[in-house]
């Protein structure tokens, strides 16, 4: 198998992990007191690869899975609030990274956040009024827990990606 075929299986296969990841999250309703509150359990996939892979793959595997779970589960308006958010969450961790601003959690914290507020001013945008960021707050505290564990779990998933691969080359 060549390098070209070989990464466009693994993209396949990150694209549908975060495709499954992105379908488990529509089953687990979350409600803190403000609609939007989710996991983030998609977003692992990406922090991963962009950790590990870089941030075009990040770019490439996100888009297509915003793309396939709001068409299969969303709509419209649902594929443009989370671009929004994925715009400026990977801009914002991919800053970190290239920076060494924080590690891994941390940026994915950042990126919880500011996924929030991408889609907060999308928001602010679509319905003509700030009203909606009275809900920032719980957002807010939501995308930091969520970006949290996210941002844990990715970095033990990393770190036990690179022990197996170092494993394999023994």
């Amino acid at each position: 198998m060549n390098i070209r075929t070989g990464r466009t299986a693994l993209y396949g296969l990150l694209i549908a992990l975060a495709f499954i990841f992105g379908y488990i999250e529509t089953l687990i309703p979350v409600y803190l007191g403000a609609p939007g509150v989710k996991l983030g359990l998609a977003n692992l996939v990406t922090i991963i690869v962009l950790y590990a892979l870089g941030f075009l793959p990040a770019v490439w595997i996100s888009l297509a899975r915003i793309l396939l779970i709001g068409f299969t589960f969303g709509s419209m308006s649902t594929i443009l609030f989370s671009l929004a958010g994925a715009v400026l969450s990977l801009t914002v961790m991919w800053i970190c990274r290239r920076f060494s601003l924080v590690d891994m959690v941390g940026a994915s914290i950042l990126g919880g956040v500011f996924h929030n507020i991408g889609q907060f001013l999308v928001a602010a945008y679509v319905v003509r009024t700030f009203g909606v960021f009275s809900y920032m707050p719980v957002l807010l505290f939501a995308g930091t827990a969520a970006g949290g564990v996210i941002g844990l779990l990715g970095g033990m998933i990393l770190k036990r990606l690179r022990t197996a691969l170092k494993d394999l080359e023994r």
